[in-house]
């Protein structure tokens, strides 16, 4: 790995970690309980674009892993990571089959990683009628993901220019 690399990197966690903060102070009212905007995917798309899928792998667990310890608890720490683990792989499987558009991506990525979430809620509290929330968090999978996904791509855009 280059030093540019490594630059990149550190200032894309960097930028993963600042959103995940900002969405945490952001007082939105929100249909559905615990739900975020996903701001801090912007930085995994926009590696995963520019970078390749193992960088935006690390990014990504990078920022769960110290957003965990410096923001939230195990419990916010276990939904974080299992949706977004989740997302991960579906954004990664679609970006390598070039059918989809980074919002399409990025969409997708929303949407499964809230599957992730609530799948993991249902384990730890040990009830599948949290999957009733199931038609919210897709309608707002997509609504999120569709923003980020616009974000990205114009950032990537910028970059690139």
């Amino acid at each position: 790995m280059n030093s540019q690399k490594i630059a990149y990197c550190g200032l894309l966690t960097t930028v993963a970690l600042l959103l995940s903060y900002v969405e945490r102070i952001l007082a939105i009212p929100m249909i559905v309980p615990g739900m975020k905007l996903g701001l801090a995917n912007i930085t995994v798309l926009i590696t995963l674009y520019l970078f390749d899928s193992k960088t935006a792998f690390c990014i990504s667990i990078l920022r769960i892993l110290i957003s965990g310890i410096l923001f939230t608890g195990f419990a916010s720490f276990l939904y974080s990571a299992s949706g977004a683990l989740l997302s991960f792989i579906v954004m990664s499987i679609c970006k390598k089959t070039n059918a989809f558009s980074i919002i399409a991506v990025s969409i997708l990525g929303g949407i499964s990683h809230n599957i992730g979430q609530i799948f993991i809620a249902c384990i730890v509290v040990e009830n599948l009628k949290l999957f009733y929330y199931m038609p919210f968090l897709v309608i707002l999978g997509i609504t999120t993901g569709f923003i980020t996904g616009i974000i990205a791509n114009k950032t990537i855009h910028y970059i690139k220019h």
